[in-house]
């Protein structure tokens, strides 16, 4: 059949007797060939592996129908369409051609694959141009969100996600939104999307437009939009603004949220604002008067008040009389004490305390209270409660190179001079005496009211030693000894009664020529005893040298002895004994004389 007669036929369809055409005609091989090519000329020409646009025809809860002009449609799966909730009947996609048709002669066709296939080109030019795309908010994740764009993983950050901060960043789940792209990496593929730059423009011209409009000292309603330990921030319909924590309550707070909770809605008072950085700063305790001009006017100098205890610091703590009203207490004021202690001895924050005014300025708003004030002064009638000479107990407070502070009483502080600590031991520190805290019993010596300062003794508590000793260690006596310390000048030797005497190096040779030793025991021979200056000079080498000096003498007294007696025996000889001995000697020389001649 020729194409003209094949138009005549379907031109006129609707008169033609299809019975008659069955019965009467056949339809040759060739002419099925030619109708197929004809039929298959009115297709689109498509491929497998390739991208196309085709139209939504129909779709349900599962799937989505798509024509692509080709002899089938295709079905996708509604899954691939959730990024866009708004898909209708008549909208054009574009599709990739799997395959023209499936075991079951079926278009299969993919909705994903083409946004993948050409996603990257698009996501890149929606940069460039600084284009809205939309995506699907696919789950949540470090820092952020995922959004399907294109089919590409973008990154959302939390920032992003709008201009008031996110509470509940599961609520954006599965939901589909605008976003602009703001930055990609072209090495690592990476997308990051923003919701909020998209609606920063239009607040920015919001801004402008209420910060003309703002005048300092104003009233506006806000909402409170975030909470921080600093401040609150406050929406004031487009625009942000801060009240200080400093700023919410005439009181002292320690965070923002004990006066004020998220979305409630409260009066705020501009206080100023900077209009090329957009800030501006709001009050909300401005709206109330000042609690110091409320403060009762028949308060004075010396009244008794009490408070809480809200800020400690070394120097001392704040008071809070009443929200707003505040005095502080120096350290100095909390106690009689002269020592240098810390508020946080006395005091901690929120104790209840009752205090006398010292100082009141309503001007300045300040006040000054003290709680010694309440307790008697000690230092009143203190001759008579710690006379000179009478016997205390006392707690080591502190030491000095020159003594010991101790505390008598609260208030009641004095000095044990290093000289006064011990009769007898040479003490370098008076940390080799006693200990910080300890109690140590004390002699009232002199009483310095001026200065509030005692003078004590401990060594005062016993007799002088020094008189008994004077006898024991008399010059010349002998004791046995320990050294406990040599140094360059010489050694410290104990000696009994708990008494130390110092020997120079030269009289601590040993009878071997040998040096003592630390902890060595010998004998001492006391050289010096100084009763005033307290102190006992003795000598080891001298207990052998005397010994043996004394030996020495004797044995030169007994030569001396022996020679006089010898002397005396020679002067007793008389000249009679002199005439024997030549009478003697005649004799001896005759004899030779004979015995040569008869020889």
């Amino acid at each position: 059949m020729s194409t003209e007669n094949q138009n005549k036929v379907v031109s006129s369809s609707e008169d033609f007797d299809w019975d008659a055409y069955a019965s009467n005609i056949v339809v040759t091989d060739k002419d099925r060939d030619e109708l197929e090519k004809l039929y298959d000329a009115t297709m689109s020409s498509i491929a497998e592996n390739e991208v196309i646009d085709g139209v939504v025809v129909s779709l349900n809860k599962r799937e989505v129908l798509i024509n692509i002009g080709y002899k089938s449609e295709g079905v996708i799966g509604i899954s691939e369409f959730r990024y866009n909730p708004d898909l209708k009947v008549g909208d054009t996609v574009e599709v990739y051609v799997e395959s023209q048709e499936d075991k079951n002669g079926q278009l299969t066709l993919s909705h994903r694959q083409a946004r993948a296939l050409r996603s990257w080109d698009r996501v890149n030019q929606a940069l460039e141009k600084d284009e809205i795309v939309k995506g699907y908010i696919k789950c949540r994740t470090k820092g952020g969100m995922i959004v399907d764009v294109f089919g590409i993983e973008a990154f959302l950050p939390g920032s992003q996600i709008d201009v008031k901060p996110i509470r509940d960043y599961d609520m954006y789940v599965d939901k589909t939104m605008e976003f602009k792209v703001v930055k990609i990496n072209q090495e690592y593929k990476n997308v990051v999307v923003s919701h909020k730059a998209l609606i920063e423009a239009e607040l920015e011209q919001q801004k402008k437009e209420i910060i003309a409009k703002l005048e300092k000292g104003q009233v506006l309603e806000g909402t409170v939009k975030n909470i921080t330990s600093y401040g609150v921030f406050i929406d004031l319909g487009g625009v942000d603004g801060l009240i200080h924590i400093t700023d919410l309550s005439w009181g002292r707070i320690s965070h923002p949220e004990e006066i004020v909770q998220l979305d409630q809605k409260i009066n705020v008072v501009i206080l100023d604002f900077d209009d090329e950085k957009k800030r501006i700063a709001l009050g909300l305790k401005q709206l109330t008067a000042h609690p110091w001009e409320a403060l009762n006017n028949e308060l004075k100098i010396g009244d008794k008040i009490t408070g809480k205890v809200v800020v400690l610091a070394d120097y001392g703590a704040f008071i809070e009389i009443a929200p707003g009203v505040e005095g502080l207490i120096h350290v100095s004021e909390m106690s009689w004490s002269q020592h240098l202690r810390s508020a946080q001895e006395f005091l901690k924050v929120g104790d209840e305390v009752e205090a006398v005014i010292l100082t009141l300025d309503r001007e300045e708003r300040k006040m000054s209270l003290g709680i010694k004030q309440l307790k008697t002064d000690p230092w009143e009638n203190i001759e008579a409660r710690y006379a000179v000479n009478s016997n205390h107990k006392a707690i080591v407070r502190n030491f000095t190179s020159f003594g010991v502070f101790v505390e008598i009483e609260e208030g009641v502080d004095g000095l044990i001079h290093i000289s006064d600590l011990s009769w007898t031991k040479k003490i370098k520190h008076p940390a080799e005496f006693t200990n910080i805290g300890s109690e140590i019993e004390v002699v009232v010596l002199e009483i310095d009211t001026q200065n509030r300062r005692l003078s004590l003794g401990h060594k005062q508590l016993e007799e002088n030693p020094w008189e008994v000793f004077e006898g024991i260690f008399a010059t010349d006596t002998i004791h046995e000894g320990t050294v406990i310390e040599i140094t360059e000048k010489g050694a410290v030797v104990a000696l009994p009664y708990g008494v130390e005497g110092f020997a120079t190096p030269k009289h601590m040779v040993k009878e071997d020529g040998s040096p003592a030793k630390v902890d060595e025991k010998l004998e001492f021979k006391v050289i010096e005893f100084n009763k005033d200056a307290k102190r006992i000079i003795v000598s080891h080498s001298r207990t052998f040298e005397d010994v043996n000096r004394a030996e020495q003498d004797t044995q030169r007294t007994n030569a001396k002895k022996a020679t006089k007696k010898l002397k005396d025996s020679i002067e007793k000889t008389t000249l009679g004994d002199i005439a024997e001995l030549a009478q003697l000697k005649d004799d001896l020389l005759n004899k030779d004389a004979e015995e040569k001649l008869s020889e």
